[in-house]
């Protein structure tokens, strides 16, 4: 039986693919298929990837319309047919032992595996370094996967496939922040998470990626997505006793991202938001968290601004 299905969206990304796609290859584990799901794509991106089936039998190509990624990530699942899913962008590419690590700490058939990811820049490559924990329940992981970088990024999380099929998960179509709508719901339903201390994903920064696109309706549609999934996810958590950290993460990543948006966009966002009661997840357990509690609350633009970005760590 195959052991690892790897899923990887593909849209005009020829100038990087080669690397990701060889990452795969060359992995020293060598149990695993390669989903290729090629939507539409301008460039020679969907070549690429159909020479690659032809040199590698455990590639193999969907070519899609139109789907967006999240959709492509959800056609990949419903075709694959490994033990575990992982998800990589087609402008990211793997450490060449990464399936061996993951499958050296997958015997007690985790739900969920946390690795690490390491940030590529043109000019330089930024570890982030995470304290790795023993299994345990998603709630109690998220207690330290909050405090971690790319939180809700899926792509730096192993995937046991019958828990991803029993409880039916599936990213939002046509959505540009479709990990923040999916991952804390899949992190609070897993009975068994670890996080192991490996750097096995790079996070190649490009400047016309689709997360770091300036144009400005994407970031108006981003902000509308995430306010459709806040809303989905309350009602998810709900069902959960212990929610308070997830309800956290969510509601301050809602307040810090219309905080990104142009002022009088921000004002208006704040008033939909509110009605989520965002500012009642700030923490405020220590004098300090009080104060920042208070400041943001008074105006959240000007704290994130201005007072966070000069002042605060003075």
């Amino acid at each position: 039986m195959t052991k690892f299905s790897i899923i990887i969206p593909i849209y005009n990304v020829e100038q990087y693919l080669k690397k990701c796609l060889s990452s795969v290859i060359n992995q020293s584990y060598k149990n695993f298929e390669c989903i290729l799901v090629s939507d539409s794509s301008s460039d020679n991106s969907t070549k690429i990837a159909c020479d690659y089936c032809i040199k590698d039998k455990r590639f193999r190509i969907i070519k899609a319309i139109n789907t967006g990624l999240s959709e492509a990530r959800n056609i990949g699942v419903t075709a694959s047919s490994g033990e575990f899913i992982l998800f990589l962008d087609g402008d990211d590419y793997y450490e060449p032992d990464l399936l061996e690590k993951i499958n050296k700490n997958i015997s007690d058939n985790p739900d969920l595996l946390r690795f690490q990811v390491r940030k590529v820049f043109p000019d330089k490559k930024m570890d982030y370094n995470e304290i790795p924990f023993d299994t345990m329940s998603g709630i109690e992981s998220f207690n330290k996967i909050i405090d971690y970088h790319f939180i809700e990024n899926a792509w730096s999380y192993c995937y046991n496939a019958k828990f991803y099929r029993k409880n039916n998960f599936k990213f939002m179509k046509n959505c540009l922040a479709e990990d923040f709508g999916l991952l804390p719901l899949i992190i609070a339903r897993a009975n068994k998470i670890k996080s192991i201390n490996y750097i096995g994903y790079n996070y190649v920064q490009r400047g016309n990626s689709l997360m770091s696109n300036r144009n400005y309706n994407h970031k108006i549609k981003k902000m509308d997505d995430m306010i459709i999934q806040a809303k989905n996810l309350h009602q998810e958590f709900k069902k959960i006793n212990e929610n308070h950290r997830f309800l956290e993460f969510i509601n301050n990543s809602l307040i810090y991202y219309s905080t990104t948006l142009k002022y009088k966009d921000f004002k208006k966002y704040k008033k939909v938001i509110n009605q989520l009661k965002v500012y009642d997840y700030i923490p405020n357990n220590n004098i300090k968290r009080k104060f920042k509690k208070k400041l943001i609350e008074i105006n959240a633009y000007i704290f994130y601004n201005f007072i966070l970005r000069y002042l605060w760590k003075k």
